[in-house]
């Protein structure tokens, strides 16, 4: 297998035993079989095909923003874009960004070409790849406002484009969460606006982050998704699990709504936290929290 990636992918962009607490915002994790970065999608265009065909595992990694990885590592392929997959370009109100490009960065790429409907998320640490599959949104914007069309790519290393209700965008969800489809291409249609307010609404928002949430420790962010009529953060704090430690995993005291690596959580720690929160929440409240968090490998 190897010896065919080998052919199209150049050796020094394949790793073996990857530590992975290097690539997920928790800073935890096991090492990962292989990692491979992607520049090109042609690249893709051979490698998918061939890794359905033999049955072999893959992940693909934007930023880690929402993944929690085993301490004992994932048996598979991890597979992230680099370089031109993380491009940005404007042409009028349009942005089009590769999958790999960082939200934040295109954020800043519109505000600096007087673009507006993206503050929102200036804040978010995932890609823009990531952000269009799972619908990412904060303070009341989210990537169904300003996504024009998606580019992707199947099982069978098909490229297709899909607009925006295409999409089936809903709330932390979207088509790709249930369809074998890699994202490649993000194209975003905003509005005409001026930098100087933009840039203010982006320093506002961070503002807003920097005091009520826990930035200060590594973190996935937000641990759970919202259940319908209740806000998670509120039914944990109600359910006395604030400041909730095991090992270096925490509840955090600032949101509720964080579990944080306080420094030397185990990526186990984070997962017991995890379901003793949501033991507690549903035995309280009869109240399933789903989490956000993608967990990956073994524990």
């Amino acid at each position: 297998m190897y010896d065919y990636i080998k052919t199209f992918i150049p050796r020094e962009r394949i790793l073996f035993h990857e530590p992975m607490n290097q690539h997920t915002t928790f800073r935890v994790g096991g090492e990962a079989e292989c990692f491979i970065t992607i520049q090109q999608e042609e690249e893709l265009v051979k490698l998918i095909p061939y890794l359905n065909q033999i049955e072999q595992d893959y992940f693909i990694l934007g930023n880690g923003s929402n993944l929690l990885v085993g301490d004992k590592g994932y048996r598979g392929i991890v597979l992230k874009f680099d370089g031109p997959m993380e491009q940005i370009r404007t042409d009028g109100t349009r942005i089009t960004a590769k999958a790999g490009a960082l939200l934040a960065k295109v954020a800043v790429a519109a505000k600096e070409n007087g673009l507006t409907g993206l503050e929102f998320a200036a804040g978010i640490p995932g890609t823009i790849g990531g952000g269009a599959v799972m619908n990412a949104g904060a303070y009341d914007g989210e990537m169904k406002q300003v996504v024009e069309t998606v580019r992707v790519i199947d099982r069978e290393g098909e490229i297709t484009t899909l607009d925006n209700d295409t999409m089936e965008f809903g709330y932390r969800t979207s088509i790709i969460k249930n369809r074998p489809y890699i994202v490649l291409e993000v194209v975003l249609r905003l509005a005409e606006g001026d930098p100087e307010q933009i840039g203010a609404k982006m320093e506002e928002l961070a503002e807003q982050r920097r005091s009520k949430q826990p930035l200060e420790y590594a973190s996935a962010g937000s641990t759970f998704k919202r259940p319908e009529g209740y806000y998670a953060g509120k039914l944990i704090m109600e359910a006395g699990m604030r400041g909730y430690r095991i090992g270096g995993a925490q509840v955090s005291n600032k949101h509720c709504g964080f579990i944080i690596n306080t420094g030397r959580a185990t990526a186990a720690d984070i997962k017991e936290v995890i379901e003793e929160v949501q033991e507690r929440v549903k035995e309280r409240f009869h109240v399933s929290l789903e989490p956000e968090v993608v967990f990956l490998g073994d524990f």
